[in-house]
């Protein structure tokens, strides 16, 4: 699923071609895409794209008085069409501008998860972003610390969970946790103000790391292309140490560490059941 430096990244690229391209038609390819009854999409026709920006891992279409707030999930991009063709392949949406190329929402596979809402600007404090915690960049270590202590649960769970922090998933959690050398298994309650500070001092390096990269892009990466010292490299060395990178599988996804950095040389066993190490 795209993260934060992708969103940031893709957010920046789009404003940059698109701005000021006024809005002429909204077309649905499949219903379920779009998530709100009001206000109309027609509302934002006649209206310029002021910019393309971001909220946690949301795509925000800034129109004026309506927002068109974009979650592209595990396979959904927001593309540059060109071509504008009367069923294009894996199109979901496609927003078209009174000149030039098109927008199209795509999404791969059969889950059909990516969405669209149809906001009022004056109503972005409601659904479907009122769900998301403070934005990742906007953490302190003392929020943090708090936010740790508040809610005590393993740290690898806690950087993914969009109500706590939004931005982060399954491969900046690995990459910060590793980065920030803890166990992905470490409970925030006891990492405290120090733990804290070390954790975000990876958020925001692996961050500029993702960012520096994705700016180099014409288009938003997919996960196996983007940087990373655990992430997708399972059985390879760390670049460190050089011990084998590791992955424990659980609640349906997989965690990777290496061993020497973040759990003191301890391999965590690969079940879901077994007491992993705090």
């Amino acid at each position: 699923m795209p993260e934060l430096p992708e969103v940031q990244a893709h957010a920046e690229r789009l404003t940059e071609q698109f701005r000021d391209a006024v809005l002429q038609k909204f077309v649905l390819f499949n219903f379920t895409a779009l998530k709100t009854v009001l206000p109309r999409c027609e509302d934002a026709y006649g209206s310029p794209l002021l910019r393309v920006h971001r909220r946690g891992k949301y795509l925000l279409l800034d129109f004026g008085p309506i927002h068109f707030v974009v979650h592209l999930m595990q396979a959904g991009r927001l593309l540059v069409d060109s071509a504008q063709s009367a069923k294009p392949r894996n199109g979901q949406a496609r927003f078209v501008f009174a000149d030039g190329p098109a927008l199209l929402l795509t999404e791969a596979g059969r889950e059909r998860r990516a969405g669209i809402w149809c906001v009022a600007t004056a109503a972005l404090d409601g659904p479907p972003l009122d769900q998301l915690g403070p934005d990742v960049l906007d953490y302190t270590p003392t929020m943090l610390a708090t936010a740790f202590a508040t809610d005590n649960m393993r740290v690898h769970g806690f950087l993914r969970n969009q109500h706590h922090i939004a931005g982060l998933g399954r491969m900046l959690a690995n990459e910060v946790c590793h980065r920030a050398r803890v166990s992905p298994f470490a409970m925030t309650g006891k990492l405290g103000e120090v733990g804290a500070r070390a954790v975000l001092q990876a958020i925001h390096d692996t961050i500029d790391e993702g960012l520096a990269y994705e700016r180099t892009r014409p288009d938003m990466s997919s996960s196996g292309d983007r940087p990373s010292r655990v992430h997708h490299r399972v059985g390879q060395p760390c670049t460190e140490c050089g011990d084998a990178i590791r992955s424990v599988s659980y609640s349906g996804y997989t965690v990777a560490y290496c061993p020497t950095c973040q759990t003191g040389g301890k391999v965590l066993a690969d079940n879901t059941t077994s007491k992993f190490l705090k």
